[in-house]
């Protein structure tokens, strides 16, 4: 009884501390998906050793209810099981007596927890490529949970595992445990459809859901050809300040794509804000490399009258080197050695120069960023957001 005792203090030291870090992962998570004025977390060091960077990502949730809040419930029942058989003498608890090896069941649900910590490392590691020593730490507390709670000379896992079915099966031989059982499945089932359906736990999820669309485009759904996209005499004007080495300025560019497609009384305007050093005297250091290569071949193919076909391409396969790039528009509709010169002139270079300068006059200093009939929006919205703007203003549906 003196080991069993010891295991338990041991156990509940160790829930203790779980429950204080996996209180301290839902504070970053939700600042970094609710919280827009949130400082970064002390666990975001780097881009490797990220706590906040996780937090936001797709994965940092299962079944729409955040990983810390699954570690809370999961330290709580430790606990639940720890006291188990003093709370079974309370009328309240009456239950807890189908709980007939509280330390096999601990054993279990730490190993339990132990691999499922074991699949979200290899996510975060191979998948995100980022850590969270947070959530790794929690991991090594499963561990422990699982390795004090279990008795290695009497079987051990496998003894634990084997123990916990009995006692299940045993309980639900009980008419009124078997209903209660089926009953919590239920609400389990009913809560866990709610929440992994409207995201309403992870926002995140719901973004990239939203954005599916628009993440992976395909530039052939949308025919856009020649200088001007949208009507040529529209009253409302939107400039876009994009970058064509941007991760995301792609989804917004197909956005913009279904916008003129779907809205009439607008036109598009790509303005050039490549974050590269190469052009942009405003960069303390290399950012979007090849940026700057990208804007002026997309000059240049405005004068040949195929400024969307070449932006089309540029979004599509984000070239970084001139070579790269003629070889990639080699068999278009292009004249390549016009391509190449317009690309490389003065001229060129000048009318970027003037585009960022302008850009920085008026404080635009990031990508994507729109400006619609002179109200700017710097980052990207949803799609329907900008729609609904545009009818705002006085746009209608085609």
């Amino acid at each position: 009884m003196e080991k069993e005792m010891k295991k338990k203090i041991s156990i509940a030291v160790i829930a203790i501390i779980g429950i204080i870090t996996t209180i301290k992962l839902a504070i970053i998570y939700y600042n970094a998906n609710f919280n827009p004025y949130a400082l970064s977390s002390f666990c975001s060091v780097n881009d490797f050793i990220d706590c906040d960077g996780i937090a936001k990502t797709t994965e940092a949730q299962f079944f729409g209810i955040p990983l810390a809040y699954w570690g809370l419930f999961f330290y709580a029942f430790v606990f639940l099981m720890l006291f188990a058989p003093k709370l079974k003498n309370y009328k309240l608890f009456k239950f807890m007596e189908v709980f007939k090896n509280p330390l096999d069941y601990l054993a279990s649900l730490g190993l339990f927890a132990f691999i499922i910590s074991m699949i979200l490392l290899c996510l975060s590691l191979f998948e995100i490529k980022k850590l969270c020593v947070l959530c790794a730490f929690t991991y090594l507390l499963n561990l422990l949970i699982g390795c004090i709670a279990t008795d290695f000379k009497n079987g051990g896992f496998i003894h634990s595992i084997k123990q916990s079915v009995l006692d299940f099966l045993d309980a639900i031989k009980v008419k009124a445990y078997l209903i209660a059982f089926l009953v919590v499945m239920a609400a389990a089932a009913g809560f866990l459809t709610y929440t992994g359906t409207s995201y309403v736990f992870a926002p995140q999820v719901k973004r990239q859901l939203e954005l599916r669309e628009y993440i992976h485009p395909n530039y052939k759904k949308y025919k856009v050809k020649g200088n001007i996209l949208g009507d040529e005499n529209a009253k409302i004007i939107i400039y876009v300040y994009s970058d064509y080495q941007c991760p995301i300025c792609p989804a917004q560019n197909i956005m913009m794509y279904k916008l003129a497609k779907e809205m009439k009384g607008i036109r598009i305007v790509h303005k050039n804000l490549p974050l590269d050093t190469e052009c942009n005297p405003y960069l303390q250091a290399p950012f979007h490399q090849g940026s700057c290569l990208d804007a002026r071949y997309a000059i240049a193919a405005e004068k040949q009258g195929k400024f969307w076909e070449m932006n089309s391409i540029l979004f599509d396969k984000k070239p970084q080197t001139e070579e790269a790039l003629l070889e990639i528009v080699k068999n278009m509709d292009f004249d390549i050695e016009k391509l190449r010169e317009d690309a490389n002139s003065p001229e060129t270079a000048q009318k970027i120069k003037e585009e960022i300068k302008h850009a920085h006059e008026q404080g635009i200093n990031g990508t994507p960023t729109t400006v619609i009939n002179g109200k700017i929006d710097i980052g990207m919205k949803e799609y329907l957001q900008y729609k609904e703007m545009v009818k705002k203003l006085g746009a209608e549906e085609r």
